[in-house]
C-alpha cells in the first residue's frame, strides 16, 4: 500500500506492506483521513505514536470501507462504511483498527466529512461532557473556535443547550463560525465576556491565567490543546476563590477500552444529531494522497475553517 510517511521532518508518500487484521480487528480501505495538530507535532519528532501503532505513518482519524475481517471480528461486515480514531496509520490506503475502536458512518456524511469526524468530535464530546460535565443553560467558552475540535465543540455545546462563545482570531471566518451556533469574540480580552461555567482550552499556556479569571463559581477548565505553549503560571488563589476545576486530557494514548467507551457515547449522543442535520463537519480543503505535503502546509498556514482532509483512495 501507499501511505503518508514521516521522513527527516517531512511527509512524503512511500510504499509499505499491506497491514493484516489480527484478532477482533478490521481492515479498512481508507477513503478519507483528517489532519490534526498531533500530526504536525509527530512530523516534527515531538509526538511519537503509541506503542504498537505505526511510528512513521501519521493519521489519527480515518474513514473507509471494511475490506477484511480478522479472526473473531463480527461488529461490522465487509463493505460497511466505518470511521475510527486510531493511534496512527490513518493517512494510508489501508488501515487496521480494532472493531470496538470503529463507528458506523451515518448516511449524512460523505467521505471527506467522515474522515474529519472521529478524532475531533470524540475529543470534543469527551472533554465537554465526560470531563467537564457541561449542562444545559451553562455558559461555554471555546478557544480556537474555527479549528476542527473547535467547530465540533461549538455544535456539541449548542446541542446540549449551552450558551456558546468562541474566540476566533481571523475576522474573515468569524461569520461562518457564528453560523455553527456561537457568539464569536476576539481572543484579546476574552475574560471580559465572562463568567463562563466551562472553558475548553485548545490554545494552551498563554490563556490559562485569564481562563481562571473568566471562570464562574464552580467553573471548569478543560485543557486539550497546547499548541501555543505548555508551561504557564496560574494564580491558584483565583482558582480557589472560584472553587474552580482545572482538568487536562488527551485521547490518543488512552487504552482501547477507554477509547471505545468514548466512541460509544459519540455513537449514542452525537451521530443521531448528524443524521438529523443538526451537526455537520466543516471541511476547509481536501488533498489527494500524492499532495499530502501540501495538505500539511495548508494546515499550518492557518486561517481555515474546519478540517483539512487527505483522500488516499
Amino acid at each position: 500500500m501507499r501511505a503518508a510517511t514521516i521522513s527527516d521532518g517531512s511527509v512524503v508518500v512511500a510504499d509499505h506492506p499491506d497491514p493484516e487484521p489480527a484478532k477482533n480487528e478490521i481492515l479498512v480501505r481508507v477513503r478519507a483521513a483528517g489532519l490534526n495538530g498531533a500530526d504536525i507535532m509527530q512530523r516534527a519528532g515531538r509526538y511519537p505514536a503509541p506503542a504498537g501503532d505505526p511510528q512513521d505513518i501519521p493519521g489519527l482519524e480515518m474513514a473507509g470501507e471494511v475490506v477484511a475481517l480478522g479472526p473473531g471480528a463480527q461488529r461490522f461486515s465487509e463493505g460497511d462504511r466505518v470511521m475510527a480514531v486510531v493511534g496512527g496509520g490513518g493517512q494510508a490506503e489501508l488501515c487496521v483498527v480494532h472493531e470496538r475502536g470503529a463507528m458506523p458512518v451515518p448516511d449524512a456524511l460523505d467521505w471527506p466529512a467522515a474522515g474529519g469526524f472521529p478524532e475531533v468530535f470524540t475529543t470534543a464530546h469527551d472533554a465537554l461532557v465526560t470531563q467537564a460535565g457541561l449542562r444545559s443553560g451553562e455558559r461555554l467558552l471555546v478557544h480556537g473556535g474555527a479549528g476542527g475540535v473547535g467547530t465540533a465543540a461549538i455544535q456539541i455545546g449548542r446541542a446540549l443547550g449551552a450558551q456558546v462563545t468562541a474566540t476566533v482570531r481571523r475576522e474573515e471566518v468569524r461569520a461562518e463560525v457564528e453560523k455553527l451556533g456561537a457568539t464569536v469574540i476576539d481572543p484579546e480580552g476574552f475574560e471580559e465576556h465572562g463568567p463562563f461555567d466551562v472553558i475548553l482550552e485548545l490554545v494552551g499556556a498563554p490563556n490559562l491565567g485569564a481562563d481562571a479569571r473568566a471562570l464562574a463559581m464552580q467553573g471548569r477548565i478543560a485543557v486539550i490543546g497546547i499548541a501555543a505553549g505548555a508551561k504557564a503560571e496560574i494564580n491558584l488563589a483565583v482558582l480557589l476563590g472560584k472553587r474552580g476545576t482545572l482538568r487536562a486530557s488527551m485521547l490518543r494514548a488512552r487504552p482501547l477500552e477507554e477509547k471505545a467507551i468514548a466512541q460509544r457515547l459519540v455513537e449514542r449522543q452525537v451521530l443521531p444529531l448528524v443524521e438529523a442535520g443538526a451537526i455537520r463537519v466543516p471541511v476547509a480543503a481536501t488533498f489527494p494522497l500524492d499532495e499530502v505535503a501540501e495538505a500539511y502546509e495548508r494546515f499550518t498556514s492557518g486561517g481555515k475553517l474546519g478540517k483539512i482532509v487527505v483522500l488516499p483512495t
